[in-house]
């Protein structure tokens, strides 16, 4: 069972690397930090509190609404590729 996951998930990062456009990379990127920084202040939510709690909504929310705007553009049929 392992080694057809870890057959898969090199096939698609082997697959993403040699046929995904750089600039299409870089959203990628783009929406991984959006991501990461968006779990990161849902745990810190939970493990410290929510005393500031409109401090911690807006941070969220602007993550929330940033990934979405990104996911946007990614989604796009060729939205990158005229410039």
């Amino acid at each position: 069972m392992s080694n057809s996951v870890l057959s898969v998930i090199s096939r698609f990062l082997s697959e993403y690397s040699s046929s995904t456009p750089s600039k299409l990379k870089l959203v990628d990127a783009y929406l991984l930090y959006i991501l990461l920084t968006g779990a990161m202040q849902f745990l810190y939510c939970l493990l410290v509190g929510t005393f500031p709690f409109n401090s911690f909504l807006s941070g969220f929310i602007s993550c929330v609404g940033c990934f979405i705007l990104a996911v946007c553009l990614r989604i796009q049929p060729r939205p990158l590729h005229r410039f």
